[in-house]
């Protein structure tokens, strides 16, 4: 009998997390997902979406001013970062019930990347704020992953796979409901940390299957 093959290392897994962020509440929740992904042993890229509203309105909301200063040190997302990645996590605050006009715009710029497959074939998710409790939490998730759909991209949603997501109750994805008054709670962060850990786990798993396989 000839003995097992040593066992292999699985290949790293490569995480882009990629938000729109007004106020903070998308961006902390980002941060929870990208700390969280990284623990579980994935090499993660965080980055933002590119501001599109004028300097007026941003000073305006002294919330958006703080938010925009604090978050200044994080690079703006590429369509790079998502070539890079094995793994998409996108994050927006719900406008009317929909994606960000930001998120959105930089997903409108891949349509060259769409065309030659390179969206494919990659795990996603994502995540979302609202100010009020029925914002479009779901409709904006179900809108966003419309976009996956197109890139034939495969989704990896929390569902309700452990006890907490009974707590939040959205099964596809992390969400929160409150805007800058109201911070992150311990339910959203308990939320995030299950769906990076999902993604993580199960974009090792496909990856380290696609490598058997080629």
């Amino acid at each position: 009998m000839s003995p097992d093959p040593p066992p292999s290392h699985p290949p790293p897994v490569h995480v882009a997390v990629i938000y729109y962020s007004s106020t903070g509440t998308v961006a902390e929740l980002a941060r929870v997902i990208a700390d969280t992904a990284e623990h579980e042993g994935a090499r993660v890229e965080l980055r933002r979406a590119a501001e599109l509203a004028p300097q007026v309105a941003i000073d305006a909301n002294p919330a958006w001013a703080a938010n925009a200063r604090a978050t200044a040190d994080i690079l703006e997302a590429r369509p790079e970062d998502i070539l890079w990645a094995d793994a998409v996590i996108l994050g927006t605050p719900t406008r009317f019930g929909n994606v960000s006009s930001q998120l959105k715009q930089f997903l409108d710029t891949l349509g060259g990347h769409w065309q030659q497959g390179h969206l494919a074939d990659k795990v996603y998710s994502g995540f979302t704020a609202s100010a009020t409790k029925h914002g479009g939490q779901e409709s904006t998730l179900l809108a966003l992953y419309q976009t996956i759909h197109h890139f034939g991209g495969i989704l990896v949603t929390p569902g309700y796979t452990d006890a907490a997501k009974f707590n939040d109750g959205n099964p596809y994805g992390t969400s929160h409901v409150g805007g800058p008054d109201v911070p992150v709670d311990g339910e959203a962060r308990t939320a995030a940390r299950i769906q990076a850990r999902r993604v993580v786990k199960f974009t090792r798993a496909i990856k380290s299957g696609l490598s058997l396989a080629s």
